[in-house]
């Protein structure tokens, strides 16, 4: 079915302004979400989002969702389950008219809070490997017809390159299991953090992180369980801290927030906000598997002279601090003086 004019001018405008925005050398949270933002300009969809396979190609991590239930946790989808799995296992379109009536449906009981009639996915296609999904949703039955695909096709296609190579971009500077910045990445960071605060007379702070008795659930539920509890980690401190705020996978359980422009007090508090947001939501998996997981966390504030070992070095033995005291709990670092 041919592309109305109308709808071809909307489509090439869109296109236009995507383009733009796709050019520029952003961090791939930010391309996703301008192709996941383009999609509901153009298309009668209530919701749209995009999965990218991880480096083993066998789960699709939530890249960029946009419009209603965006808040929601997303689903953890595997290659060939479900509607978006299946559409990257077999390098096919999806088009549903009613999901209540497809058995690749898998329903999102409790976690999301808007209803799914309609779909339609296309595959994200990259040196010819699919890399990804693009989707979009619609509460209304037969919501969307063939110039909405063709449209979806449209829009997947011209997205899939420059996404591609803002994932390779990223992956050499980043963790693929949470998609926290890799280790390498937090001493040149904090560098750049210390010397923009000494010109500002600014301040910085460092959040340590280290998840509570993590190894009991590598070895009572398996390493892929464990992946699955530190993306959520991950997913859950993003949710609750700034944008500004940059997170570092340090090693295994171990994670560093960088706080740019924070003081002790509100480095403190977005301590204790992530270690309570963790306390109070336990980790759902499948097969109804619920784990509570807690933090230990230490909070170290720039004291002007340190260097950034000195500083790491405090927030590291307020964390271990925090272990010692009973785990589950925020220290903040004590102030002293520089050696050498």
């Amino acid at each position: 079915m041919p592309i109305s004019s109308r709808s071809q001018r909307a489509a090439l405008d869109v296109l236009l302004q995507l383009t733009a925005q796709l050019t520029d050398d952003r961090p791939l949270e930010d391309f996703l979400k301008a192709v996941t933002e383009a999609t509901l300009d153009l298309l009668h969809a209530d919701h749209a989002s995009i999965r990218l396979l991880d480096t083993t190609r066998t789960s699709l991590l939530s890249g960029a969702r946009s419009g209603t239930g965006e808040e929601d946790r997303p689903m953890d989808f595997k290659r060939g389950e479900g509607v978006l799995g299946w559409v990257v296992e077999h390098g096919q379109p999806a088009r549903i008219g009613d999901v209540e009536h497809d058995s690749r449906w898998v329903r999102a009981e409790g976690q999301q809070s808007f209803s799914v009639r309609s779909i339609i996915a296309e595959p994200l296609w990259s040196s010819g490997e699919v890399i990804g999904v693009l989707s979009v949703t619609n509460p209304v039955a037969n919501a969307f017809g063939d110039e909405e695909q063709l449209m979806l096709r449209l829009l997947a296609n011209c997205s899939a390159p420059p996404i591609e190579r803002a994932r390779l971009r990223r992956l050499a500077m980043f963790d693929d299991t949470t998609m926290a910045f890799n280790h390498r990445y937090l001493t040149p960071r904090l560098v750049e953090e210390m010397e923009r605060a000494s010109r500002s007379s600014g301040d910085v702070s460092l959040l340590y992180m280290d998840l509570d008795h993590f190894k009991s659930v590598n070895d009572n539920h398996g390493h892929a369980v464990g992946d699955v509890v530190l993306r959520m980690f991950a997913d859950r401190v993003r949710r609750v801290v700034r944008r500004i705020d940059v997170l570092v996978r340090r090693g295994g359980e171990e994670f560093v927030l960088i706080m740019p422009a924070t003081g002790a007090t509100q480095a403190h508090a977005t301590g204790h906000r992530i270690q309570q947001t963790l306390h109070g939501e336990p980790v759902e998996l499948e097969g109804n598997l619920r784990l509570r997981q807690t933090v230990s966390i230490g909070v170290a504030t720039w004291d002007k002279r340190e260097t950034p070992d000195q500083l790491e070095r405090r927030a590291d033995e307020a964390m271990y601090e925090a272990k010692r005291l009973g785990r589950d709990r925020v220290v903040v670092a004590t102030p002293r003086d520089v050696v050498g």
